[in-house]
């Protein structure tokens, strides 16, 4: 039996709508449909509306897409939406994430709302919606009060204003550039200056995403080489590779076009263009802890003794580059890009200066962007400091000398099999905690955020490990890293008599 709001509530994850938006996969029922998408839309008009104090009639919404090919489906029923609200909306087409979010606050547009279809680095089947007003992206509580105002626009047949406005088109992408050029131009070269990246190769790989742009609009007038780019036209079938940089056969990707063509830089976006990662000339990558790094490192130059803010599955090896050759503070949260920014905004609220919140995922977003997680906006920040370097007679990756990797790492997700699934992985992680706290091998890591971490360091092993919840998903995700060769297959070791205990879980994974 279909149950409106129970159907409604299951697209929310997290501050997203997210849905199956086609057919074709078995065992997977489309939810996300362009009614469902023009109630949504109509819903965050009666939202936005209350909140800005002003009538439907005088919103003015940008709308916005990635590559996906459900994309115009779903368009439609967005633009519908605002129409029938009698707002006036703004079919901004190919767009990022966030250019959707600049939609509100760049001169000259200053839109009231911004709505962005995309699901990310999702199969291609999926697709989903992002809010925006100029006070950034909607959080977990207004996208669940946005879904309750949809359910009941849903029991009824939906109204119409009385005077429907034409959509308007808007070339969304162009003004978005010539923010980047912009920054890029005061960073690197004087306002008059047109081509402050001539003699740079830079190869970038848009995912078939939104990206592309970013070699059209940014790079090539800027004066760059962009030979060797791919991936660039949007096709939302990702035909060439999954259209995310933590992804490993994306990274090979990008490591090898790079290489193939002596780019001084390799840049990738995911699909919409808010996470990205790098390859330096030499084609060591860019990504996890050392994405990390890097953005720290150009953060520290312009802003010493700041806060960094990261995740919670970043390396004992990062703190101690950021802290003891930075000279930085390390501030370890919780998993999931929004935690990681609206900690870092918290912290300057409390007098704690933070100029950077970064995921190990490739969002991250500093305070001179409106803490907005922005893959281009990253990519130009590393451009610019490319210049600088070369200009200086040194290497971009000279800013990652010190920082030292694991030797050993692994993630394992261990599956959950009971319904309440939240309810027992949190009963698991308090007797992990527990059984950590009783064995003199394992130190607890004190002011921890999420999860349970631990460090050991005995004659065997040394290193660290974090056992937490997923943020969505019915798993229990588990990161060890070490200092030493076949350190993993020991912590496991170690750890296999704990899980063993609970057949609520599915510990095949730890043997595999």
């Amino acid at each position: 039996m279909y149950d409106l709001t129970e159907n409604y509530l299951k697209l929310q994850n997290g501050s997203d709508i997210r849905g199956i938006a086609l057919e074709g996969v078995p065992g997977e029922n489309v939810n996300l449909t362009p009614e469902i998408a023009r109630n949504i839309t109509s819903a965050f008009i009666t939202y936005l509306s209350k909140k800005e104090n002003k009538s439907a009639e005088s919103l003015e919404i940008a709308v916005g897409h990635d590559s996906r090919i459900s994309a115009s489906l779903l368009k439609a029923g967005v633009l519908e939406g605002i129409q029938n609200m009698g707002s006036t909306a703004y079919d901004c087409s190919l767009a990022s994430t966030p250019s959707m979010f600049m939609s509100t606050v760049l001169e000259g547009l200053e839109f009231d709302g911004g709505i962005m279809i995309t699901a990310s680095h999702l199969p291609y089947n999926r697709n989903g919606m992002k809010f925006f007003t100029k006070d950034g992206c909607l959080e977990s509580k207004e996208i669940r009060e946005v879904l309750e105002i949809a359910i009941e626009i849903a029991k009824k047949e939906p109204g119409k204003a009385e005077h429907i406005k034409e959509v308007q088109k808007l070339d969304l992408l162009s003004y978005y550039s010539d923010y980047l050029k912009k920054v890029i131009k005061k960073e690197v070269g004087s306002e008059d200056e047109d081509k402050p990246l001539k003699g740079l190769h830079i190869v970038v790989d848009a995912s078939n995403g939104s990206g592309g742009f970013f070699v059209k609009k940014v790079l090539e007038p800027l004066g760059a080489d962009t030979t060797g780019s791919a991936c660039l036209e949007p096709d939302g079938t990702f035909p060439v590779h999954e259209p995310n940089p933590e992804n490993r056969q994306a990274m090979e990707y990008i490591k090898k076009i790079t290489l193939e063509h002596h780019a001084d830089l390799g840049i990738i976006f995911d699909t919409d263009v808010d996470r990205m990662g790098a390859v330096f000339s030499n084609g060591k990558e860019i990504n996890k802890n050392a994405i990390v790094a890097l953005m720290s490192a150009i953060v520290a130059s312009q802003h010493p003794n700041t806060t960094i803010v990261t995740d919670s599955v970043t390396s004992e090896q990062l703190t101690d580059f950021l802290e003891n050759k930075l000279n930085l503070k390390h501030h370890r949260f919780k998993r999931g890009y929004k935690n990681v920014i609206n900690e870092a905004i918290r912290l300057n609220q409390e007098g704690i200066e933070t100029h950077l919140a970064i995921e190990t995922s490739g969002h991250g977003a500093l305070k001179e962007n409106y803490f907005l997680d922005d893959g281009a906006y990253m990519a130009v920040k590393i451009i610019c400091e490319l210049v600088k370097c070369k200009r200086q007679g040194k290497a971009l990756e000279d800013l990652l000398e010190g920082l030292k990797e694991p030797e050993d790492s692994i993630e394992i997700r261990i599956p959950i099999k009971v319904d309440n699934f939240k309810e027992y992985g949190q009963e698991v992680l308090e007797e992990f905690k527990k059984f950590a706290g009783e064995n003199d091998k394992f130190n607890l890591v004190k002011n921890n955020y999420e999860g349970v971490r631990i460090t050991f360091n005995d004659d065997e092993v040394s290193g660290w490990m974090l056992l937490r919840m997923s943020l969505h998903d019915p798993i229990l995700p588990m990161n060890i890293e070490t200092d030493n060769k076949g350190g993993v297959a020991i912590a496991l070791k170690r750890l296999a008599p704990f899980f063993e205990k609970f057949d609520g879980l599915d510990i095949s994974v730890l043997s595999k």
